[in-house]
């Protein structure tokens, strides 16, 4: 039994423990968020549930713009069912590097650690579902691939439990 305790507890602590984004210091080129989101930028993504059944497809266009180290990314979601979204992002590049974010469906603030070509977003997100709006946690990454491409994967949770994931792929012109 204690053996079986002991697993256990390992298997949990395990499931806990999760990527530094200081692993892709190294790794380029260099993502520069206010370089890379200046501009349009167009993406095209899909939610799978965590049966990795595809629930949600959409295109996304972004209309970045930095002004005195603020950033403002305003997003413009077209979904698969033909509705529409937005979501406007405020950045702000804090002194140790890191960023901080905001948006009218985001509780709170998102932070962002930057290193290399990687950029990891944490934040909860209110999300309406059939009438109701749930508080989830995103785990949201961002690898700069070239100069025009972008690659994000996150993964959305509530309560420790994985609800799904988010894949998109990101284009400058």
């Amino acid at each position: 039994m204690k053996l079986l305790t002991a697993a256990a507890l390992c298997l949990g602590l395990g499931g806990c423990a999760g990527v530094d984004v200081a692993q892709y210091r190294d790794e380029g080129p260099p993502l520069r968020l206010e370089h890379y989101f200046n501009g349009r930028i167009d993406g095209w993504g899909m939610f799978q549930g965590r049966d990795g059944r595809v629930q949600k497809r959409f295109h996304v266009v972004i209309d970045a713009r930095w002004q005195d180290g603020r950033g403002v990314l305003d997003e413009n979601f077209t979904w698969a069912d033909g509705t529409t979204s937005r979501r406007v992002w405020t950045l702000v590049r804090q002194p140790d590097g890191s960023y901080r974010g905001t948006a009218d469906d985001v509780v709170g603030e998102a932070v962002g650690e930057l290193a290399g070509n990687a950029l990891r977003w944490r934040y909860v997100l209110a999300l309406p579902v059939d009438g109701k709006t749930y508080h989830v946690d995103f785990d949201d990454w961002m690898y700069l691939i070239d100069e025009r491409v972008m690659l994000n994967r996150s993964a959305m949770s509530k309560w420790g439990f994985r609800l799904g994931e988010v894949t998109l792929s990101f284009v400058r012109p």
